[in-house]
């Protein structure tokens, strides 16, 4: 069940490890996965993120990078890795 508890936006200048590091923080306070379990290369599906949560995740991730992102966006980049890698290239940071 998708809570409502914030996760803090990254201190400092956005980088694709601030961005990373965001989305594995995402994970553990929305999805309850233990920090331990993460693998930033596993896909968003296998945390068992449904089309509701994903639009969660990428309007949280909307206010964080102050840009409007598809709907879709984790599933067109379907791990952190991925989708990191490209907001990272998207954003030139």
């Amino acid at each position: 069940m998708f809570n409502r508890k914030k996760v803090q936006r990254p201190q400092g200048p956005l980088t694709e490890q601030a961005l990373r590091q965001w989305l594995v923080d995402y994970l553990v306070v929305h999805v309850e996965i233990p920090r331990e379990d993460i693998d930033t290369a596993k896909t968003f599906e296998a945390y068992g993120l449904d089309s509701r949560v994903a639009v969660q995740v990428s309007g949280a991730l909307e206010k964080v990078i102050e840009r409007r992102l598809s709907p879709g966006l984790l599933y067109e980049y379907q791990s952190i890795d991925a989708l990191t890698a490209h907001l990272s290239a998207e954003l030139k940071l």
